[in-house]
């Protein structure tokens, strides 16, 4: 017997009962992101290995664990893309975007990363990401913190999200801080873990977002970033905290908010939730003035963020209900009244484009093609028999409300009957 197919761990289908929703996710997100002059780029789902060790960094779990990676027919170093922002810094380097010049883009797409799956963390998972260049903040800081607590806004999400901002300084900055953190833990190393050991000379700062509940006091008492900052980068963060306040903006400043990615620096922020368990971050990102620079390209301020939409998907289904089902069902019953339905299904989807008609197909009795309407939600059942072949009218079904059922032209169909599904 042949063992049956099934999806790889950690790659989900979506199926069409759990659509509405992420269409409804991807049109607000689609519509707030034009309000604010940002324009789509699409790049490709693989990319050369390079581009991800030298951009993400050698000594982090993306690169060491969970990349995708195989060689190709050419013997060429191929990975699937865990992340979004190296492509897009590695487009906008090789089709000159980037140099002397303002640019907002916003991106969407598969990121593919081995973990270990669990809910709110797969293999296969989708992120919606904006990335700005040319513009050193901190009024770039607020316009993309706005424009996120704005989406919030329109998603209905607002009150189970919040705002926790950080500044990882300039580079000076974090290699004084880091010589720092190096010596502390050094004189606590009885007290890491083994994955803290690891970091601990190559990437320290790591050690700081461990989930690791043994290692929480010995965090806690670490040196603060903040307490390293020079006056640029402390000037940088006290403005944005400042127009934060002026937009009425609440936040929450976490001196252990890092990010997990080499190239970030100055703001660091995530808006997270308590509403999905361990998985709370649903968007996150900061300033990566020096990634341009690192791939080639000119010196480059930037910054942009990037959301988990499995996440955000999950947590705007815990406030509105979603359907996908058909406005109406059309009901005929006999060869005439089949080519007739064809004209009206035709002529309904011309004057009302938004219509989701479903017209019965693979024949049926009366009561079977009215099973078929009911079972699949329709909201109207439009049927036509002989006798609505002759006089061209429908019989009109209220199939979801107590209503009695209507006869009536063709073109009252169309002009009120239809009209009135969008009205309601």
């Amino acid at each position: 017997m042949k063992k049956n197919l099934q999806a790889i761990r950690g790659m989900n289908d979506i199926l069409p009962n759990e659509i509405s929703v992420w269409q409804h996710v991807e049109n607000i997100l689609r519509e707030v992101l034009l309000n604010y002059g940002y324009q789509e780029i699409r790049t490709p789902i693989v990319e050369s290995t390079e581009l991800f060790v030298r951009t993400i960094g050698e000594v982090t779990d993306i690169v060491e664990k969970e990349m995708y990676t195989f060689l190709d027919r050419n013997g060429e170093s191929l990975t699937l893309r865990p992340e979004g922002t190296a492509s897009c810094v590695r487009a906008g380097i090789e089709h000159g975007l980037l140099h002397n010049q303002i640019q907002r883009f916003w991106y969407q797409g598969a990121m593919f990363r081995h973990e270990r799956p669990q809910k709110g963390r797969y293999r296969q998972f989708h992120q919606c990401g904006i990335e700005v260049f040319g513009l050193k903040g901190p009024d770039i800081d607020i316009e993309i913190l706005l424009l996120a607590a704005r989406l919030w806004r329109r998603l209905g999400i607002s009150n189970k999200v919040t705002l926790q901002i950080n500044t990882l300084g300039n580079s000076a900055c974090r290699a004084r801080y880091r010589e720092a953190l190096v010596t502390y833990f050094e004189e606590n190393l009885n007290l890491l873990d083994v994955d803290s050991e690891r970091r601990l000379h190559t990437n320290p700062l790591r050690i700081l977002d461990s989930k690791n509940p043994a290692m929480q006091d010995l965090i806690a008492c670490a040196p603060k970033l903040l307490d390293f900052l020079d006056e640029e980068s402390q000037a940088h963060f006290s403005g944005l905290r400042y127009l934060l306040d002026v937009a009425q903006v609440a936040y929450t400043i976490n001196p252990r908010l890092v990010r997990g990615l080499d190239y970030y620096g100055l703001t660091v922020f995530e808006w997270v939730t308590t509403e999905l368990g361990s998985q709370g971050a649903i968007c996150a990102g900061g300033h990566y003035d020096g990634l341009v620079e690192e791939l080639g390209g000119q010196a480059t301020p930037a910054i942009g963020f990037a959301i988990g939409l499995e996440r955000l998907v999950a947590l705007v289904s815990q406030v509105s209900e979603f359907e996908n089902n058909p406005d109406a069902y059309l009901v005929m019953l006999g060869d005439e009244a089949l080519a007739a339905g064809l004209v009206l299904a035709e002529n309904l989807r011309n004057a009302q484009p938004q219509l989701k008609l479903i017209m019965n197909c693979n024949g049926g009795n009366f009561g079977q093609q009215l099973k078929r309407a009911d079972k699949i939600g329709a909201r109207l059942a439009l049927i036509i028999g002989e006798d609505e072949v002759k006089t061209k009218t429908v019989t009109v079904k209220y199939l979801r409300e107590d209503r009695q059922q209507e006869n009536m032209s063709w073109e009252k169909v169309v002009n009120e009957r239809i009209k009135e599904l969008y009205l309601l």
